[in-house]
Order: C-alpha cells, then structure tokens, then sequence
C-alpha cells in the first residue's frame, strides 16, 4: 500500500466530518461526491440546498443528496453562531450587527461549525485566496496550545527508498511563513513533527533542522538561529526526536552524518526536514519535485488547533478528493 493509498484508508476508518464551504465549484462538489460514495468522510457543504443538488444534477453526481447541506441565511444555528463570533472578535471591534453579517460568509459560517464541535476540519481554496481561506480559521479557531504561528508542510514522495521513510520526506515550512525567528521555527517543527506522525503514519519522526552548517562547520547568525530554534523545539516537545543544526547531506545521508555529526540520533536517519526558512523550502520542495520526478503532496496547514486546508485554485478534483483524506486524519489527531 502507498502512502496516498494509506492516508486515504486510515481516512475511512475513522470518518471525521469535513467541511466543504466552496459548494457550488465544480471540482470541490465532485470530489464531494466521490468522497461521499467512498466513505472517505461526512461531508458538510455550505449553501443553499436546492442550489446545490440542481448544480450536483447537472453534472451527474449521485450521491450528493447524502452530504449534511446548511445554509446560513435559513440554518436554527445562525444567530448562534453570529454570537460566538461576536464573543470571540468582540474586543477587536466586532459588533453583533456585523457578527451576523460576517456569518453569512461561507468560510466564516464553516470555521465556526468546527468551532462549536459540529465538524472537525474544512477544506476550501478552489475559489478563494489562501489569506480568504486562513483569515477565519485565525480568527476563531485560533492556533493549537503553545503555537502561535501556522506553517505548511510537504509530503515528497521521492523515488529513493534509502532516505528518509523509504523514500517518502515530511519538509516545511514551505507555504506560510517567510522568515520565521528562532521560536517560530521550533513551532514548525514541533508541527512537521506532528503531521508526519498523523498524516504520513510516521511511528517515530526524527527531525533534522537544516542549515549550511553541521555542527559548527560554519559562524553565522542564521546558523545561531537554527541551533537556538532546535533548543526551543525540544523545550516545546521533550519527547521530540530532532537535532540541529545539520547540513542537507548529513541529515539524509548515513555515511555522511557518521562522519560529520558522530553520535546524532538523527544525522543520517532524518524523514522529517525543517527549513531555515520560507524562500530555501520553497525552492527546495520545488526542486526536489521536478529535477528528482518526486511528487509533492500539499502544502497541508498546520498549527491551527482543528485542521483547515488551503486548496491550489489549480487544483484538481483528486487533489481535492486526497485533501480531504489528509483533513480527516489530521483531524483524529487535532
């Protein structure tokens, strides 16, 4: 079994109820569809219902009638939640009058089901910006305890099974935060951790902090960061497997991390990779994708205290069909 293969099985095990608030783009309601037949997830669409099932009929789609469907402007629940919005944005101007203005936006109407324990994650991004798609997520879902930024990581698959977990790499952060400090960056890798172990089936993540330098090869203040950011991380996480900093050979490459890092647990063994910073994971998941023919799967969010995925306005609807699998385990573990 692949790892797609695997994510998308632990998915159906477990089904989480997974909020699609785009419920009217063509490649979110078919993937909708072939999730509810699957049995990947309860799907809950944003929007009116007639709507949407004369949209689902148009294109063919059987099983849409099966997804729970509510629309904000007629739902019992819509005063409610305008008033746990209020409460939760009360002190950064919010007024009940634009409290129930602002829940009628699907995103934020979506962000608060999962707020009030009704869903557990919610994918949007065909449509919207990723700033539309994180924007209320913040805002009233709020960070995990003890992380105060969200970052986005990577699965590579690569076609080289010595690395990493037999070939496959958890990398971040690749997506959301361009210049991490010191604390930020142990955060992201507390959560790269964490979505090796809960979305890739990683049992033991072991955490390489990249830089230029191993072990004090090289003097640098961006080197001084990465150290103090690996000190952080395990303050943040005591039962973390991580060390740092290492150069990208020395994390992968067992001859090399023995000669340049002796005695690291990590060095040589790493399936999680940390980057010094937005501009080199970018580049470098890109790279690895194109010139290594890996297939990149993501970025998934991570950091939110119930996950919220960010969809490519690219995308395809096996994209969004796999991000839903990806959502509903992040969401066993959230």
């Amino acid at each position: 079994m692949d790892l797609i293969e695997s994510i998308i099985a632990r998915a159906k095990s477990n089904r989480q109820r997974i909020v699609l608030p785009e419920s009217l783009e063509e490649r979110t309601i078919t993937a909708a569809d072939r999730a509810i037949a699957d049995g990947l997830a309860d799907i809950i669409l944003i929007g009116n219902r007639d709507e949407i099932l004369a949209y689902a009929d148009k294109l063919g789609l059987k099983h849409i009638g099966q997804a729970t469907i509510i629309d904000p402007a007629t739902s019992a629940k819509t005063e409610e939640y305008a008033r746990l919005l209020f409460e939760l944005r009360q002190k950064k101007g919010m007024t009940i009058e634009l409290a129930r203005k602002t829940v009628l936006d699907p995103l934020y109407f979506g962000c608060l089901i999962i707020k009030s324990g009704d869903a557990d994650g919610q994918i949007s991004g065909a449509l919207s910006t990723t700033g539309e798609t994180l924007r209320p997520a913040l805002q009233i879902i709020k960070c995990s305890p003890g992380i105060s930024c969200v970052s986005g990581a990577m699965l590579m698959i690569t076609q080289a099974p010595e690395y990493g977990e037999n070939g496959v790499l958890v990398i971040g952060d690749v997506a959301v935060t361009p210049a991490p400090d010191a604390s930020q960056l142990a955060q992201i890798a507390v959560c790269t951790a964490r979505t090796a172990r809960s979305v890739a089936g990683f049992d033991d993540p072991r955490v390489a902090m990249l830089s230029f330098s191993t072990k004090g090869s090289a003097k640098h203040e961006v080197v001084d960061k990465v150290i103090e950011a690996t000190g952080l991380a395990k303050e943040l996480d005591p039962t973390l497997k991580i060390d740092g900093e290492l150069q990208a050979d020395a994390a992968l490459v067992r001859s090399v991390g023995e000669r340049k890092a002796p005695g690291s647990e990590i060095a040589g063994k790493a399936n999680v990779l940390v980057f010094p910073n937005l501009e080199v994971g970018n580049i470098s998941y890109k790279l690895i994708q194109r010139l290594g023919h890996a297939d990149a799967i993501g970025p998934i969010l991570q950091g939110i205290a119930k996950p919220v995925n960010d969809l490519s306005r690219g995308c395809s609807v096996d994209d969004v069909y796999k991000m839903i699998a990806i959502t509903a385990c992040q969401a066993m573990d959230a």
